[in-house]
């Protein structure tokens, strides 16, 4: 089995042997992480839990963890699940990369949907499955959103959706994604939407998939699933703690599957998320560093204030040149789009993750606009 270069390696290939201007400082906004401190009173609960690493972790994650979660998902979307229909998971990326195998072990010809340009993982979980992918292209005449209308979902076993999306920074409205339940429904497939940025946004709090199962009569969720992880919610991408919430026939035979991986949380780091999950202040406050992030790329490069997370989808006429040598002249460094699958399209793209405080990303910002000003010279 062979599998794709990871997005950042690639970077890396592209930009090697390239010598920025000195007289900047280096400036990376091509990972999707966090660039402030941890809220203490998480650290501070890591650090007070230590002595549990004597003990194993249960697949199935600690109760004060799992109520946490469903008590977010009630709080925020207003959605109330049972135990049963919950798992803990140890962030997101490892269930997107093992659910799919699971779920398609015994599929002959199996068949997933995924939106494009798409985080490197669902490529490589279809690849890991041996299964054809239909490419949902996100393309700026469709406001960066999935065509339902596909006649190939008709024959998919799973489709992946990613609302708030990384990294057009699209959103489903919930009469949206109700239309998507319904076509879940209609043709039989399991509909996952990723929802790992539904934290981050300016003004309009992002509808879940599992609102839109409720709106639409499926209150058993039957074939459908979220992901969401608080990561991005709050600066915390080391504690991975994530979760997949929905469908509890299917999460019961998940947890069986996941018995088998060995992806349980260490306790103390389920103590710290139990905590980071059900405290919303300091996700207040980051979200509005977020905000202003947002109206700075918005003044500054002229691109239209994005609904949610922290990601700008730049067009460029060359995305590959235009990084490199935006990282010659201004040692900035932004992620082409064609690394992130980016098809269907004429345009070019590079992403900028907007994750460091305002003051600095406004200088960065600067950069950006003064190169691009020269380029255009």
């Amino acid at each position: 089995m062979k599998f794709d270069k990871y997005p950042f390696e690639r970077l890396a290939e592209l930009l090697d042997g390239i010598e920025p201007l000195a007289e900047y400082s280096v400036a990376t906004l091509t990972i999707g992480e966090p660039q402030f401190e941890t809220p203490d009173f998480i650290q501070e609960a890591l650090k007070q839990s230590t002595d549990l690493l004597k003990k194993y972790p249960k697949t199935a994650g600690e109760v004060y963890l799992k109520e946490a979660q469903l008590g977010f998902l009630k709080k925020r979307f207003g959605v109330e699940l049972k135990m049963s229909e919950l798992i803990p998971t140890f962030g997101t990326r490892e269930v997107l990369f093992n659910f799919p195998q699971f779920l398609l072990f015994d599929v002959k010809n199996p068949l997933i949907a995924f939106t494009s340009p798409f985080y490197q993982i669902y490529k490589g979980a279809a690849q890991a499955s041996r299964a054809e992918i239909i490419y949902l292209n996100l393309t700026k005449e469709s406001g960066f959103k999935p065509d339902i209308n596909d006649k190939r979902l008709k024959d998919a076993n799973l489709v992946i959706l990613n609302s708030p999306n990384n990294p057009t920074a699209s959103v489903l409205s919930k009469t949206e994604l109700c239309e998507w339940v319904e076509l879940a429904l209609k043709y039989d497939f399991v509909l996952m939407n990723d929802e790992c940025y539904s934290e981050i946004y300016c003004d309009t709090p992002p509808s879940s998939l599992l609102e839109a199962s409720i709106e639409v009569g499926n209150e058993s969720f039957k074939n459908i699933l979220v992901i969401n992880s608080i990561s991005k919610r709050s600066s915390a991408p080391g504690l991975r703690s994530g979760f997949i919430a929905g469908d509890e026939t299917i999460l019961k035979e998940y947890m069986k599957y996941r018995t088998y991986v060995g992806a349980a949380s260490p306790l103390p780091l389920q103590k710290a998320s139990a905590l980071a999950w059900s405290d919303e202040k300091h996700v207040q406050n980051s979200r509005e560093i977020y905000r202003k992030n947002q109206e700075l790329a918005s003044e500054i490069l002229g691109v239209k204030r994005s609904e949610a997370t922290f990601y700008v989808w730049l067009e460029v006429d060359d995305d590959l040149k235009f990084t490199k040598e935006l990282y010659r002249e201004k040692n900035v460094k932004v992620l082409p789009g064609s690394f992130l699958g980016f098809e269907g399209t004429r345009s070019a793209y590079v992403r900028i993750a907007l994750v460091e405080n305002s003051e600095k990303t406004k200088e960065i910002l600067i950069r950006i606009k003064d190169f691009i000003k020269g380029a255009v010279k």
